[in-house]
């Protein structure tokens, strides 16, 4: 039975009731308790930052060269939060019960409502820190509208505001790592976790410079380590985003919780080759100007797009969503790209025989506000585009196509944070989401700020305080915990039939996951895909080639490492996504859409968090049914 910790009582008051009820450790009691975390990105440097300040004695990992190259670098759109700046009726409230919306109603209240409130301490706190948000010319804090909602309740930096939200979090945390709170090892990868007793207390840690492996204990550890959205090979995500830690805790005990929600992002830069191996993200605050089209002919996908006459032209989100329009939420927005290209209406390059890629036109804004103005407001991203295409997205259209970006599922927590392996928690982007089955565009950075500034600070003390520690260094759970890491990387150096790299498997199986658990789904494709990964599981083992040694500089062995861990996680997408017999946010089950592709969910029989224990060789689900006492669930519209 999944005990998820909610407190009870008003809404409103819950997080604060819950605060007074957790225990304390006493300021000169602090330095005697040691934490682990995994990652440095928004929720990791942010939860570093905050427990050194408090005394703790924090050890923290990274597989980058410094935690300013942590993946939340490259977001760009901005950071949502309740202000109200704007006076166009936005709340806490409404923010819950946007998210709530957004997500297709699939997530927990309480938590949702939570990350509402504390919205308006992170862009505080970002403030305090010297985060350089736009500002309007009165000197107030700006802030635009973002996909799936019809208030301006984002808040940006021009173009990185990840990048400047990261670099507050790192600079705060660079101050304890100065002051000796915390340890910080960069070009360190987890490769398991140490439990002892059933509970979580340390890791062992490859140093991908040099190949040692060592051990580290504490008593608790905390996975900040982003995503698994690289499954799909081709992804927006950074090259080294990976699952390797949530995966280890899941083998550990740990629940993984509702793998098949992954979030398709609709405003890529389209791939123009079959080999590329990253995809680009354009901002999702292109959407508040630019115009989303594709010819109505498709005799016209050949021509260029200033031929193209107005009306012959096809507005298709401002005709199918009258209300929102171009700011439908991503899981909406890219069902309807893809539909577009489906029919033969897509532009760009050919792949696989179609054009992928529709238009994304920003001449009506230029017309209206004049360009500088639209270069002030996107002029760093429009300079990105055009170095990549080499077009002008000022004169001719930009072409966008939706790919993998975030993902909703992940280790499943309570509301403490913490999984269901004793003293391990998980922070932002690796638990599963407050954001439901879809999430509403700048709100990533939003719940890794949260979870590292305000909430786990407080739970992590509870489990503390409540807790004994003895030292475990000799235990012999560490040493066999290196012994396993040894023995799984001979097994990937020493494959009986060595031929291919790990990059042809990822290759493999990331077309496996976008044919059957990409945008769409569908019972006897998911069926097919789950026996064609067990077959590509079994010929990694056989045939996966690493060059080089072991004990030394290997990205090969990293990367063959995480593929491994990829290909599991690809079967538990799969089996996720076809168990879940209904369609919701980004979960689009072809059975269960309505005639003009709308999601129709299942609410009296999935409802519920998909949690998956490990067994061996086999998973077994938990379910964690949602409880709506605040709001009802009802089939979202955006017309």
């Amino acid at each position: 039975m999944l005990k998820s910790s909610e407190p009870i009582g008003p809404l409103e008051n819950r997080w604060n009731k819950h605060l007074f009820d957790l225990a304390l450790v006493a300021p000169q009691n602090r330095d005697k308790h040691k934490i682990i975390v995994i990652g440095t990105g928004l929720a990791g440097a942010s939860l570093c930052a905050t427990l050194g300040e408090a005394g703790y004695n924090v050890s923290s990992f990274c597989f980058q060269d410094s935690p300013r190259r942590a993946h939340s670098i490259a977001a760009q759109g901005g950071i949502n939060a309740a202000k109200n700046y704007q006076n166009d009726g936005d709340s806490v409230w409404r923010l819950f019960y946007d998210t709530i919306k957004g997500g297709d109603f699939r997530a927990r209240e309480s938590n949702v409502y939570r990350l509402a409130e504390l919205s308006n301490n992170i862009i505080d706190q970002a403030v305090a820190q010297g985060v350089p948000f736009a500002r309007e010319y009165s000197g107030y804090l700006a802030n635009r509208s973002f996909g799936g909602t019809q208030v301006s309740r984002t808040f940006y930096a021009r173009g990185q505001t990840g990048q400047q939200l990261l670099l507050g979090a790192y600079s705060a945390m660079s101050r304890q790592v100065e002051s000796g709170r915390v340890t910080h090892h960069s070009r360190a990868e987890m490769l398991e976790i140490i439990t002892i007793d059933g509970k979580a207390r340390g890791v062992v840690v490859r140093d991908l410079v040099s190949g040692e492996l060592t051990t580290h204990t504490a008593d608790c550890v905390v996975l900040c380590t982003g995503g698994y959205s690289n499954a799909y090979y081709l992804s927006t995500n950074a090259k080294g985003c990976n699952t390797s830690a949530t995966w280890r805790a899941f083998k550990q005990g740990a629940y993984f919780a509702n793998p098949s929600f992954t979030q398709i992002h609709p405003t890529c830069i389209p791939p123009t080759g079959e080999n590329q191996s990253k995809l680009t993200l354009m901002s999702e605050s292109l959407r508040n100007d630019g115009r989303i089209w594709a010819p109505k002919n498709k005799q016209d996908c050949e021509k260029n797009p200033a031929d193209i006459k107005e009306q012959d032209r096809d507005y298709f989100l401002e005709r199918m969503y009258p209300a929102f329009a171009n700011l439908v939420p991503r899981d909406v927005a890219s069902r309807a790209v893809k539909l577009v290209c489906d029919e033969g209406r897509g532009v760009g390059s050919r792949i696989h025989g179609k054009r992928l890629g529709v238009y994304l036109d920003f001449t009506d804004v230029i017309n209206k506000i004049g360009l500088a103005e639209v270069e002030e407001k996107y002029g760093n991203l429009f300079e990105m585009y055009e170095r990549i295409t080499d077009e002008n997205p000022y004169t001719t259209p930009m072409k966008i196509y939706p790919a993998p970006h975030y993902s909703m599922g992940g280790l499943w927590v309570d509301y403490n944070l913490m999984t269901t392996l004793d003293g391990l928690f998980a922070a932002g982007e690796a638990n599963f989401s407050d954001h439901g089955a879809n999430r509403l565009g700048a709100s990533a950075l939003m719940q890794g700020l949260a979870d590292g500034y305000f909430i786990l600070p407080q739970t992590i003390a509870n489990y503390l305080a409540r807790n004994t520690f003895d030292n475990i260094d000799e235990h012999e759970q560490v040493q066999q915990a290196l012994d396993d890491v040894k023995d799984r990387i001979n097994k990937l150096m020493y494959a009986p039939n060595a031929q291919y790299s790990p990059e042809y498997f990822h290759q493999k199986l990331g077309k496996i996951l976008w044919d059957a658990c990409g945008m769409s789904r569908e019972q006897a494709r998911l069926a097919q895909a789950i026996d064609e990964i067990k077959i590509l599981e079994a010929e990694f083992w056989q045939k996966i080639k690493v060059t080089g040694v072991d004990k030394d500089l290997n990205q090969t062995l990293e990367r063959a490492g995480r593929v491994a861990d990829f290909i599991e996680l690809g079967i538990l997408m799969c089996k996720d996504a076809l168990n879940r017999e209904e369609s919701c946010g980004a979960h689009a089950r072809v059975e269960h859409l309505s005639p003009s592709g709308e999601a129709k969910r299942n609410d009296e029989e999935f409802s519920f968090v998909a949690a998956w224990e490990y067994q061996q060789d086999e998973v077994k689900l938990h379910e964690e049914h949602l409880h709506f006492e605040f709001i009802k669930p009802t089939v979202r519209n955006y017309k």
